[in-house]
């Protein structure tokens, strides 16, 4: 077994649009390794998202194979997806995506419940530090945007995910509470042994990661 966390081998993926078809991802070659962490660039509408979806598996390719931890997931079924997501996998959205009936504490301890776990000392320094130690029985609609994305962080690193996908997380911050947001998801992924691979539009967002992928017209370039 290698220390692969992701891997594609030839992937495509293409979608009809009406009369037209559009390759997004055209025989793509990427290996993510353990601990790595990967800034997703390029233009609008390339295919990015797509490729965040494969991985997480909410989207399927149309050739090539994607193996997770080496194994290869072609004859994976919702069960085993359901699996891989619920105890590996992190997710952090640009829109949040928290549930709002719920306290910051119960945000964060959903991961951990859809695993059977219970709340953990790592989930009080996940609480520390990001700053939410003090609001952690507010109700998360009246907390602020950078508030809400790091809920949003803790929540997906509470059970500790080999791999966290990161969707434009600091988009709808401001740029000092986006610089706090990504310092913070950076140290926190790097206590907990979990890879990263984010898409970003912004420079200084991918320059907190260790390695840069150039997604244009199908093709990576790393």
């Amino acid at each position: 077994m290698g220390n692969s966390i992701v891997a594609l081998k030839a992937v495509s993926k293409g979608f009809n649009d009406g009369d037209k078809y559009h390759q997004v991802l055209d025989d793509i070659n990427l290996q993510l390794e353990s601990a790595d962490t990967v800034a997703l660039t390029g233009p609008s509408g390339c295919g990015k998202s797509t490729l965040l979806n494969i991985i997480g598996g909410f989207e399927f390719i149309d050739s090539g194979t994607l193996s997770l931890f080496d194994n290869d997931t072609t004859p994976w079924q919702d069960k085993q997806w359901s699996q891989f997501r619920r105890q590996h996998l992190g997710v952090v959205f640009q829109q949040f995506n928290l549930l709002t009936p719920l306290n910051v504490k119960d945000n964060i301890a959903f991961s951990l419940r859809l695993n059977r776990q219970s709340w953990t000392p790592w989930c009080d320094h996940l609480l520390k530090q990001l700053g939410l130690d003090t609001v952690k029985h507010r109700h998360v609609e009246t907390l602020s945007g950078g508030q809400q994305q790091r809920v949003a962080i803790a929540r997906a690193l509470a059970h500790q995910p080999k791999l966290l996908l990161a969707d434009e997380p600091t988009g709808n911050l401001d740029e000092k509470a986006g610089k706090e947001v990504m310092q913070l998801l950076t140290e926190l992924a790097r206590e907990s042994n979990t890879s990263i691979l984010m898409v970003t539009h912004s420079a200084e967002c991918a320059a907190f990661m260790q390695r840069r992928w150039h997604l244009e017209q199908g093709n990576i370039n790393e």
